[in-house]
């Protein structure tokens, strides 16, 4: 298979370090990956155990999930971009990842947010963890 991306500098794996978002581009997955659902609990001990790199795409919920998570996780950028190194690795600043945290807002029932509305924090009822692993 013909690696064809912009990115063709190496980067290092980084397994120390966390990659977190608000969503993941399916678009980006080009490689065989497991995507599993997981307790907040899991993630918030692995923010306590990890540093964190973020690219969180969704200013209005970011104060919200901070709070959950007891831990900043405002991206270094303003809108970062998920680039893939040449196996297909999601890289973030510099680092290349194998896993992946995403944390998306669950709103109340029937509530669907118009295409590039920001949401306010009294639609989201909840969270669903999800953890990409690639393979």
């Amino acid at each position: 298979m013909e690696h064809a991306h912009e990115n063709t500098i190496a980067m290092k794996i980084d397994r120390s370090t966390l990659l977190i978002g608000s969503t993941y581009p399916l678009t980006l997955i080009r490689r065989k990956v497991s995507i599993a659902p997981q307790p907040i609990e899991a993630l918030q001990e692995e923010i306590r155990s990890r540093p964190i790199n973020s690219f969180w795409g969704h200013n209005n919920t970011l104060a919200a999930a901070e709070q959950l998570l007891g831990a900043g996780v405002k991206p270094n950028s303003e809108r970062p971009a998920i680039s893939l190194d040449a196996d297909y690795y999601p890289c973030l600043d510099g680092e290349c990842f194998r896993e992946c945290w995403v944390m998306s807002p669950d709103y109340v029932q029937g509530f669907r947010p118009n295409i590039g509305e920001e949401v306010t924090t009294d639609k989201i009822i909840g969270w669903q963890i999800l953890k990409i692993t690639w393979e």
